[in-house]
């Protein structure tokens, strides 16, 4: 029996040893594979870890606003453009674009008028300087038993060259480029001067006035020159 118990014992302790030896070096592994992961050591023969880099904002004083595009309205002189602007504000009904084409039509019906010699139409259209010129001219004609025989071909430009707001009296100044066929006729209907065939090229510089504060939308012709 004491035999027997003392190879027991012996085998026991064998056994016991065995499994210290392994579950011991399991468990330093697994130590040692934990404290790796929450502190690497850096080693001086060992590639450092990558480090994540975050790039820099652009400072504040760097971030410009977009400039506002300049958009030039279409018929219009950039040295007109200030004079517009301050009629529209004193007549929010006022449009640079909408009055180019008033103007394009004015044009055509004085010329019209003072060609047949309707002054009752040039009274409306004109100011009372303008319409006494206009008024005259007819009148000599008349005299001389002359009549003309004019044709506006077409309207080539309308430019709005120039705009001033004076007190409550808004002026504009358009510049027409035509192209007119011109015939004077006698008292016999004979032509004296021109030709419907050969279309001339007539430049002109028209101004439009208006008091901002009246009821009605109508503009006159003011004044007349040769551009």
């Amino acid at each position: 029996m004491t035999v027997e118990v003392v190879i027991l014992a012996l085998i026991a302790a064998f056994l016991g040893l065995r499994l210290y030896s392994v579950l011991g070096r399991r468990a330093e592994h697994e130590e040692e594979t934990i404290q790796g992961r929450i502190e690497p050591r850096a080693d001086a023969g060992s590639p450092a870890a990558p480090r994540t880099v975050t790039p820099a904002l652009p400072e504040r004083a760097q971030l410009r606003p977009a400039q506002p595009v300049r958009r030039e309205l279409p018929g219009v002189l950039p040295a007109a453009e200030r004079g517009l602007r301050e009629i529209a504000t004193a007549d929010r009904r006022f449009d640079a674009l909408i009055f180019l084409q008033g103007a394009r039509g004015a044009y055509r019906l004085i010329l019209d008028a003072f060609w047949k010699g309707d002054k009752d139409q040039l009274a409306h259209l004109c100011d009372r300087d303008v319409y006494q010129g206009f008024a005259s001219a007819i009148d000599a004609r008349a005299a001389a038993g002359e009549t003309l025989d004019n044709r506006l071909v077409r309207i080539e430009d309308a430019t709005i060259v120039d705009a001033v707001l004076e007190g409550t009296l808004a002026r504009i100044t358009v510049r027409f480029t035509a192209d007119i066929a011109a015939v004077t006729r006698n008292a016999d209907g004979l032509v004296v001067a021109g030709s419907l065939d050969d279309a001339i090229e007539a430049r002109d510089l028209w101004t439009f006035s208006r008091d901002v504060t009246a009821a009605g939308p109508d503009w006159l012709l003011d004044e007349t020159d040769e551009a």
